[in-house]
C-alpha cells in the first residue's frame, strides 16, 4: 500500500499511461499507413524498407543520446534553424515539464515505427488476392476494401504489434536514461526509471522490489493471455 500511495509512483504511473497511449497508437497508424504503401509494388521499395527498418537495429541507449543531441535547444534543431536565420524558431520541449514526455515518444516512434510495418507488410502479403479481386468485381472502393476485408484481416498483426509494442514501453529505461533522464524535474519518469532509482540509487530495496514486482505482473498480464490464445489456435 505503501508504493500505491508514493507521489512520484503515481507520477510515473500517470507518464506510463500518456507514453504507452501515445506510443502503441502513433507506431500502429504509422506502420500500418507505411506497409500499405509498400504493398503498392512502388519503386524503390527494396531500399525504402531497410532504411525504414534500420533505426530498429539500433539500441535504446544510442536512439536516445542521438534524439537529445537533436532536440537540446542549445545545439540541436533549434540552433540549427537559428543559424539559418529563423530567429523566431522555438522547439525547447526537452526542457519543458509539461512536453518532455512527448519527446520520449517521437523517439521511439522513431525506432520500433518500421519494425511494426515490416509485421503489417507481411499480412499485407499473405492475404490471398483472389479475395481482394472478387471484392474490387462486387464494386468495392480501395477504402472500403482496406475497411472491411484487409484491415480486419490484419487481426494478429495488430494483436502481435500491441504486445510487443506494449513490453517495450513497459521496460524503456535506457531511452528515457540517455535521453531526458527522468527530466526535468520527474516529468518523464517511468515505473522502469523509478524502481531503478529507488532500488540502487536510494537503496530503498521494498519499494524498488514492489514496483519491480508490479512491473513483472503487468507484463506477464500481456504476455500470458497472448501466449495462452496462440497455443489455444495451433492446438
Amino acid at each position: 500500500m505503501r508504493l500505491f500511495n508514493h507521489p512520484n509512483w503515481i507520477t510515473a504511473l500517470k507518464n506510463l499511461a500518456i507514453f504507452s497511449f501515445l506510443y502503441i497508437v502513433i507506431c500502429s497508424v504509422l506502420g500500418l499507413g507505411l506497409a500499405i504503401l509498400l504493398d503498392q509494388k512502388i519503386r524503390g521499395e527494396g531500399v525504402l524498407r531497410p532504411i525504414y527498418l534500420y533505426p530498429m537495429a539500433l539500441s535504446f541507449i544510442v536512439t536516445g543520446t542521438a534524439w537529445k543531441w537533436f532536440l537540446d535547444p542549445g545545439i540541436g534543431l533549434e540552433k540549427i534553424m537559428h543559424m539559418w536565420g529563423w530567429e523566431s524558431f522555438s522547439f525547447t520541449w526537452i526542457k519543458d515539464n509539461d512536453l518532455a514526455i512527448y519527446t520520449i515518444v517521437i523517439a521511439a516512434v522513431w525506432q520500433t515505427s518500421g519494425f511494426v510495418m515490416a509485421m503489417f507488410l507481411a499480412g499485407l502479403r499473405g492475404i490471398d488476392n483472389e479475395i481482394l479481386k472478387a471484392a474490387q468485381i462486387d464494386g468495392a472502393s480501395s477504402f472500403n476494401l482496406y475497411r472491411r476485408i484487409v484491415i480486419p484481416m490484419l487481426r494478429p498483426a495488430f494483436l502481435s504489434a500491441f504486445v510487443i509494442l506494449s513490453h517495450l514501453a513497459i521496460k524503456s529505461y535506457d531511452l528515457v536514461v540517455a535521453l531526458t533522464g527522468g527530466g526535468p524535474g520527474r516529468s518523464t519518469e517511468l515505473p522502469a526509471t523509478f524502481m531503478y532509482s529507488y532500488t540502487f540509487t536510494r537503496n530503498q530495496m521494498g519499494i524498488g522490489a514492489a514496483s519491480a514486482v508490479i512491473m513483472l505482473m503487468t507484463i506477464a498480464a500481456i504476455m500470458v493471455p497472448y501466449i495462452y490464445a496462440e497455443l489455444k489456435e495451433k492446438a
